[in-house]
């Protein structure tokens, strides 16, 4: 039976780099590598409400825990927002099984669904609990303002690039696991790299240059990239570096192409590309050439800007309803596939 199409699929998600709004994903189909939809949640038509991650974000026992550790000043909770955040025991001492799952979202999103169409990591929170994966074992906290309209305004910043660091620290140091797995979207991807990395940074708007700490490659077992702007957007080349979002600095813009040569890439997006194989001991991509977002076939300059640097594999797509948002909310299967069994079939 082909799965109920749960999520609010014409919601406006995330506005383009140069301010205009992508619309969800449409259409039906799919062609190439991918998996049918069908076979995305399986055994039902869509999440049950007990399986959608709890309404009241992070468990008790984390929060304790965030709290005496003096993580609660990140405020990773995110109290404010509904589906700001989740992850955490449900009783202090509760076993875990499975190598811990954290997921960071992208520009606008948040970390779960809610009434108002951002569907955050609704779909791969359920068919995670629904194939041997407790609550306890899946964690996401919401890191941007979750606000379409403030879109353009978001870029790698100091903030952000060190909330998902210590978002990665507080969920290992909490579950005592000697790995944990990391699934990114979109600008959640470069985020997440960087914070991963570690090394120096620079923030002007927040201080200037600063130090994000040693390199978390060996706390992290698989890192998957989904949709991600590692080469920048060929939208930012289009619109210029005006905005945070699309900066030559902390932004996604891809510099210009000069007899061959890229010049004037992103300083952010150089320093990720400056090295490879950091991102974990497993390293996927999922791209597609129908991204709406990406646009232009997922290429910038004739490269897939999705694909990681000395990545392990990846799975690409080449129809609809596999577009920038498809990717993450059809491709939950691949997902756990790709943190369980180091495959991408």
């Amino acid at each position: 039976m082909r799965a109920r199409r749960w999520l609010s699929f014409g919601a406006c998600l995330v506005p383009l780099a140069f301010g205009g709004c992508a619309p969800a994903d449409e259409g039906a189909g799919d062609a190439g590598e991918a998996a049918p939809p069908d076979e995305v949640v399986e055994g039902g038509e869509g999440p049950s409400a007990s399986l959608l991650p709890p309404s009241g974000g992070l468990t008790a026992d984390f929060r304790a825990f965030l709290q005496a550790n003096g993580y609660d000043v990140a405020d990773f909770a995110r109290d404010d927002l509904e589906g700001g955040s989740f992850g955490g025991r449900a009783f202090a001492g509760e076993a875990i099984v499975n190598q811990p799952v954290i997921f960071i979202h992208g520009n606008s999103d948040k970390a779960s669904g809610d009434s108002f169409g951002k569907t955050g990591w609704a779909a791969s929170y359920d068919h995670f609990t629904r194939n041997g994966y407790k609550p306890a074992e899946l964690y996401a906290t919401t890191w941007g303002p979750a606000d379409a309209f403030a879109a353009s305004q978001q870029y790698h910043s100091k903030p952000y690039v060190m909330k998902v660091r210590r978002f990665i620290e507080a969920v290992k140091a909490y579950t005592g696991a000697t790995k944990v797995d990391v699934i990114a979207h979109s600008m959640g991807v470069t985020l997440a790299r960087k914070a991963i990395k570690g090394g120096t940074a620079r923030d002007a708007l927040n201080g200037g240059s600063y130090e994000v700490g040693p390199s978390l490659k060996t706390s992290v077992d698989t890192f998957v990239g989904i949709a991600g702007g590692n080469l920048g957007l060929v939208n930012c080349f289009l619109s210029g570096p005006t905005t945070p979002t699309c900066g030559s600095t902390n932004g996604l813009y891809p510099g210009q192409l000069a007899f061959g040569v890229v010049v004037g890439r992103s300083a952010f997006l150089n320093d990720l590309l400056s090295s490879s194989g950091y991102e974990g001991s497993f390293r996927y991509s999922m791209w597609s050439t129908v991204d709406e977002l990406v646009g232009f076939g997922g290429l910038v300059y004739g490269q897939a800007t999705s694909r990681l640097p000395g990545q392990t594999g990846e799975v690409v797509f080449s129809s609809p309803p596999f577009g920038h948002f498809g990717l993450k909310d059809l491709t939950a299967d691949r997902q756990l596939k790709m943190v369980k069994f180091h495959s991408t079939n």
